[in-house]
């Protein structure tokens, strides 16, 4: 709901329906599956605590993450209309989730057309974060990919109330990571090596520490805009 309130204002009664949708909480392990490739589920999911990634499984074995989600996430709204899924979404870290009926989100689009719109922005602003890494992995250095990786990991927690702008963790193995930038372990290694060195991040186990948020987000190249956290009228 957080997420939701970042972009505009909540009436009690819409706040109530969201409330009323959850049909039940779950905690997660870190690695245990929320929704796998292939299913077609007949509820969401909602990110209340920790965080998730959305992988894809490829031919050879190996994994592609093409998301990380955080809480206020609803993390598959895409299977409410697409039914099959074509992705998996898996605890990172332990976590909390809600789920929602796909029954209760089709009542939320009757009757709430102020919500739904809203609802629909989140899938609109995930759409404009895969774009992001696309452009990222495309045209950035490895530093430069991993800086707005880190920006934009930074900046929602941020809208959350989850960090200080300065410290945060995240529990990314230096596999995940490389899973996340289509890069390998080694290079990964590399990359934050590099980073310490120019004294931009300290990062140790899951404790992420930004030491020159400006050079920082030069080098991402990171721009806040498309990740759409103006609360005005929708």
């Amino acid at each position: 709901m957080i997420n939701l309130q970042n972009r505009d204002r909540l009436s009690p009664r819409e706040k109530g329906a969201i409330a009323g949708s959850i049909a039940r909480f779950q905690s997660l392990k870190s690695g245990e599956d929320i929704v796998r490739e292939g299913q077609e589920p007949g509820e969401s999911c909602l990110m209340v605590s920790g965080y998730s990634v959305r992988t894809h499984t490829m031919r050879d074995g190996g994994v592609q993450i093409s998301a990380v989600h955080m809480a206020g996430d609803f993390v598959d709204l895409h299977g409410f209309l697409l039914g099959r899924m074509d992705h998996s979404v898996s605890a990172l870290g332990d976590c909390t989730v809600a789920y929602v009926p796909h029954a209760a989100l089709k009542s939320i689009t009757e009757e709430h057309p102020h919500l739904s719109r809203l609802l629909w922005l989140l899938t609109l602003v995930d759409a404009a974060i895969h774009r992001r890494w696309i452009a990222a992995k495309g045209r950035l250095s490895s530093v430069g990919q991993m800086a707005h990786f880190l920006c934009e990991i930074r900046t929602r927690l941020l809208a959350l109330g989850l960090t200080d702008g300065v410290r945060f963790q995240l529990p990314m193995t230096q596999q995940q990571l490389g899973d996340a930038m289509g890069l390998s372990p080694v290079h990964i290694n590399r990359t934050l090596q590099e980073m310490r060195r120019r004294n931009l991040i300290s990062w140790r186990a899951l404790d992420v520490t930004i030491l020159d948020w400006p050079e920082l987000r030069r080098l991402g190249e990171f721009d806040p805009s498309y990740l759409n956290l103006t609360v005005r009228p929708r």
